[in-house]
């Protein structure tokens, strides 16, 4: 792995926007037992119609065991790479590498630390590696990140400006020793960004303790996608209020206010076995070259968050891949996939 010896500002890199152009996508799958139990047959079913239905729009790489290789190239069809490398289990978005881009066509890596979202499954070693190990075989420019970042717990717009959440990032399982000024600066200064919009508090009983992408992201510059519970009886619509709350009163990196667009919540209050709640949002989706490629939870308002979000990307297709098999998990279909910007990779 090539490590870069300077920050990725200081030659002039930022991260871009999701909507950008992709050279392609990264996944990882399913390979915790423990995560999936007896549902880890239908992961493997949910995360191969992921990979299918993303590349009908642009080339998908899955990285998978070794030992997993045959049965992956199987369930996932000849338009699919699969690069063999040893994982833990299958959350490209939080342990693969963030990519960055000079805006002259040439694009690099970032390997931020992992620890498996507060120590919270072990062992992690080979996900702790994964992301250098694209990044190597991508024959690409490494910087590395200086604290534990998962891709999924930030969303930036493209112009200089971040959402993330404080319950997060200023969580003691992550990086307990640094300041908010600290992250703030690290986020700066790996990522390009300008001005960092701070929400409060993910969804209930989400596993990752908060991340972002479950609840907003940027479908533009200036709009933000949020999501949000009809119910106000809801723990999740207080929490989303105070989020809308802080959302009207920022401004973005270029001075602007934001353009809000709720996003229902799924209707249906899905638990797991041992009575928490079971994360699911259509704001988790993935943005492709000239599609989004979003989850339907069998929810009666699939069919009112496709048009809603589809109204926010015109002129891409929508997709809608059954995930309550991935949500099992942990996640949805943002946190299993993760872009490759369009570019020369940088040496």
């Amino acid at each position: 792995m090539k490590l870069a010896t300077r920050m990725p500002v200081d030659d002039g890199l930022f991260m871009p926007a999701e909507w950008e152009p992709h050279a392609r996508c990264w996944m990882q799958w399913p390979s915790r037992g423990e995560v999936w139990s007896e549902q880890l047959p239908q992961a493997y079913v949910a995360y191969a119609q992921v990979a299918r239905a993303i590349s009908r729009f642009e080339p998908v790489s899955m990285v998978c065991r070794p030992a997993d290789e045959a049965q992956v190239r199987l369930a996932c069809g000849r338009d699919v790479e699969i690069v063999p490398i040893e994982i833990d289990d299958s959350w490209v978005r939080d342990s693969g590498p963030i990519f960055v881009v000079d805006g002259r066509g040439h694009v690099a890596g970032i390997h931020w630390r992992f620890n498996a979202w507060g120590n919270a499954y072990w062992p992690h070693d080979n996900d702790r590696k994964v992301g250098g190990s694209i990044l190597e075989r991508l024959d690409m420019r490494c910087y590395e990140g200086p604290m534990i970042l998962e891709g999924g717990s930030i969303c930036v717009d493209g112009y200089g400006t971040l959402l993330t959440t404080e319950e997060c990032l200023f969580n003691d399982n992550r990086n307990p020793e640094l300041t908010r000024q600290q992250i703030e600066e690290r986020l700066a200064l790996h990522l390009g960004v300008r001005r960092i919009i701070w929400l409060d508090q993910g969804l209930e009983d989400d596993e990752t303790g908060g991340h972002v992408d479950m609840i907003a992201c940027f479908a533009g510059p200036g709009r933000v996608l949020l999501h949000m519970p009809e119910d106000r009886s809801d723990v999740n619509f207080a929490r989303m209020q105070e989020n809308r709350k802080r959302l009207e009163a920022a401004r973005d990196a270029r001075g602007q206010k934001l353009e809000i667009i709720d996003v229902p919540q799924p209707r249906r209050n899905l638990r797991r076995a041992d009575g928490r709640r079971l994360s699911t949002s259509y704001v988790n989706f993935y943005i492709a070259n000239g599609g989004i490629v979003m989850p339907s939870f069998d929810d009666p308002n699939d069919k009112v968050a496709a048009e809603i979000i589809g109204a926010a990307f015109p002129g891409r297709e929508v997709v809608q891949v059954p995930s309550l098999d991935i949500a099992a998990g942990g996640g949805v279909i943002h946190c299993i996939t993760q872009q490759q910007p369009a570019g020369k990779a940088l040496k």
